[in-house]
């Protein structure tokens, strides 16, 4: 049986500190530091590292931005919650389905990529029905994995991130002492225009951090355990990519024409063994962002109905495994749609362009959630005030001149889409659809009441 329209209060909050940092790391590390090390090769050779270390300096600032914002709120929501409070219902709608079209974006993409990494093994998976669905086989697995309860997402994704990690750390301290400082040392720079393009298609490999922050009416002391976790968690993260790339360029400087660079790395340093145990960390660390995206997406239209801008029906939860299962189901069967019609390059790049839209929002959203909100002992706080935020902004800014016009195209009509859907929900459900109308955000301590929407 199912309730509709449910408030966080039907949520159970099982996610601790070890969850929040699992379902960081499991956001962040999925497809995109497979793949991208031989792009980065390609497109900088030598210079990559330094390319991966722009870009963490560039997620921290981001994460620390969000860190600070999400040290004001406990409601499931994240990015949404946040622009709503600043500027209004529909302001908060339209960064919503932005997140929700790139999480899409990035299930379908990690599902194209973990079926081209099995191909090798039975060639039928290249093209074709069987390829088509191999893929829908597995997007429908990870969905009725989050449908049984976010207990026994987080229970996969504990053991998917011990089996996805492993391969990795042993990677770079067999690699370690391969690295050629001299020539990474000496590399001569790109141009600013190229590493603005690498940059952009890099940086799908560290987003996903902010998964953390939209579970949060799921998260035990969400203020507080959020934000520490998260900046925690970048920061190795970002550590870890740079010492992958690192290894990657000393060891293989002529990869960047290889599908699955990593692999062939393994097999380099450690044999076929190594290799094998590298495949098998593509198949889980893929499987964890897709679990990742699956646990967190469906929250994103679960708040939007909650808060009045989606039909209700995708605000149901489920009374005996208290997930918003409608909104599971149905972004289960929208990945299967994208992931059969398109291919891996281009579902990161708009799903990368897409996220970097989203980030520039919440982090204009922070001086209004600061002037308007009390600060309470032992939260979250910035050094130097707004200067992070600031920076972050100007590079995000930066990277999104570099886009193609298609990407700031596809942005524009869900926009416009969104805005349509938008009226229409908020006529037919009795909420005012001003552009900047005040959404009461519950806080600490506050009971979030079930209007009857």
């Amino acid at each position: 049986m199912s309730r509709p329209s449910a408030p966080d209060s039907l949520l159970r909050r099982e996610i601790g500190r070890v969850g929040v940092a699992t379902i960081a790391m499991n956001g962040v590390i999925g497809s995109g530091i497979f793949a991208l090390p031989a792009v980065a090769i390609a497109q900088a050779g030598y210079f990559s590292p330094w390319l991966f270390l722009l870009c963490g300096v560039l997620i921290l600032s981001v994460a620390l931005t969000l860190a600070r914002t999400a040290s004001f709120f406990e409601t499931t929501g994240g990015p949404i919650v946040y622009t709503s409070h600043a500027f209004g219902r529909f302001i908060g709608f339209q960064t919503g389905l932005l997140i929700y079209i790139s999480r899409v974006a990035a299930i379908a993409a990690s599902a194209n990529l973990i079926v081209s990494y099995a191909a090798p093994i039975w060639s039928p998976l290249s093209s074709g029905l069987p390829r088509m669905i191999a893929i829908a086989g597995y997007i429908t697995l990870a969905t009725i994995l989050n449908a049984i309860g976010v207990r026994a997402g987080m229970a996969a994704l504990y053991l998917i991130s011990i089996l996805k990690l492993a391969p990795l750390l042993l990677l770079i301290l067999v690699g370690f002492p391969a690295v050629e400082w001299g020539l990474v040392t000496s590399a001569n720079v790109l141009p600013p225009e190229a590493i603005g393009r690498t940059m952009l298609v890099l940086l799908y490999a560290f987003i996903g951090f902010e998964f953390s922050l939209i579970n949060a009416g799921e998260t035990r002391d969400a203020r507080s355990a959020i934000p520490r976790t998260l900046v925690t968690t970048v920061l190795a993260i970002a550590v870890c990519y740079a010492l992958i790339q690192l290894v990657a360029v000393s060891v293989g400087p002529d990869l960047g024409g290889s599908n699955a660079p990593l692999i062939e790395l393994a097999r380099r340093l450690m044999g076929p063994t190594g290799a094998l145990a590298l495949g098998l960390g593509v198949v889980f660390s893929i499987g964890g962002g897709s679990l990742t995206s699956l646990l967190t997406a469906p929250r994103l239209t679960y708040a939007l109905s909650r808060d009045g801008t989606l039909p209700g029906w995708f605000g149901t939860v489920n009374v005996r495994t208290r997930v918003p299962v409608n909104s599971i189901l149905f972004c289960g069967v929208l990945s299967i749609a994208m992931a059969v019609g398109q291919q891996f390059v281009w579902l990161a790049t708009l799903s990368t362009f897409v996220r970097l839209l989203t980030y520039a929002l919440c982090i204009v959203s922070l001086p209004i959630i600061q002037r308007t909100l009390p600060a309470e002992p032992g939260q979250f706080k910035l050094p130097g005030r707004l200067a992070i935020p600031a920076v972050a902004l100007l590079l995000i800014l930066w990277l999104l001149s570099q886009s193609t016009m298609e990407n700031f195209a596809i942005a524009g009509c869900v926009v416009v889409a969104g805005s349509v859907g938008y009226w229409l929900c908020t006529r037919k459900r009795g909420v005012a659809a001003t552009s900047f109308e005040s959404t009461e955000i519950p806080r600490r301590g506050e009971r979030t009441i079930d209007k009857g929407r």
